[in-house]
């Protein structure tokens, strides 16, 4: 049976989850509310998806709801969603991904609340790719994970560890974006067309993933195992250690981590 889900905000993030599981078929779009307060943007998810999408909540939808996404801006006024959720006597499940804002705020609006807090992937249309979990004890987790999974895997983490989840795992992909343009530059800078070395790049780096996976061998081990005397590898391994290789992704994360902190600090007003 399909999930009843009604989102409060419907941008591109909000619009990416629900795209996930309207593929997978977790949702159905007659079933599926959205309030968003852009009359382009509810014009865009009606005739794209033909969502349930309105500048006004549908409380009929809503206490009808399995689940609630919170998909608002932390700026936003979430605190009078969350009175307006008592008022209506809405008793299943909310997920939050409002940065910033954590599941004790989030229940303080009333203890009864079940309430989960998401960091989302940026993966969703592939449907791989961890979010970020925390909720309290009343979560559903049978219908939380169904709706997650839609769109990727589920990490369980403790709330102090969301600003380094989103600076390390949901940037991520951009890290390795970063390395597929780099090496494929080297390809194409030792004479091989940018096509192939781009496809190159790529089946390399699906098939170490894999191979690291299917193996349960550190990675360490592998460039032992491809690392002959004297060879190809050990020379390549030679200059990447004589660079700042290593040190570049380690100082990215720590200042895509330091941002994210930066940036629940001012939507908390701090």
């Amino acid at each position: 049976m399909a999930i009843k889900i009604y989102a409060f905000g419907g941008g591109q993030m909000v619009e990416a989850m629900l795209r996930a599981a309207l593929k997978k078929g977790i949702i159905k779009a007659e079933t599926t509310g959205v309030t968003d307060i852009s009359a382009d943007r509810v014009n865009y998810l009606t005739d794209t998806y033909h969502f349930q999408a309105s500048q006004q909540p549908d409380w009929t939808a809503i206490t009808a709801a399995d689940l609630v996404i919170l998909g608002v801006r932390p700026q936003d006024d979430w605190q009078q969603i969350m009175k307006e959720l008592v008022n209506h006597d809405y008793a299943k499940d909310v997920l939050s991904i409002i940065a910033g804002v954590t599941v004790k705020q989030l229940a303080s609006q009333a203890d009864r609340f079940a309430i989960t807090r998401i960091i989302p992937n940026t993966l969703t249309d592939v449907a791989m790719g961890y979010s970020g979990v925390v909720k309290n004890d009343r979560a559903n987790q049978t219908v939380i994970e169904e709706f997650l999974n839609s769109f990727g895997k589920v990490d369980y983490i403790d709330e102090s560890l969301l600003d380094v989840f989103t600076g390390y795992g949901v940037a991520g992909p951009n890290y390795i974006y970063n390395f597929l343009i780099s090496f494929t530059n080297a390809g194409v800078l030792a004479g091989m067309p940018r096509q192939q070395a781009n496809k190159l790049a790529l089946e390399n780096l699906r098939a170490a993933a894999a191979f690291v996976e299917q193996s349960g061998k550190h990675p360490a081990e592998l460039l032992d195992i491809n690392n002959s005397a004297g060879g190809v590898g050990i020379t390549a391994q030679h200059e990447l250690d004589k660079s700042s290789f290593s040190a570049g992704i380690e100082n990215a994360v720590l200042a895509a981590v330091n941002r994210t902190k930066e940036l629940g600090k001012q939507n908390k007003g701090d």
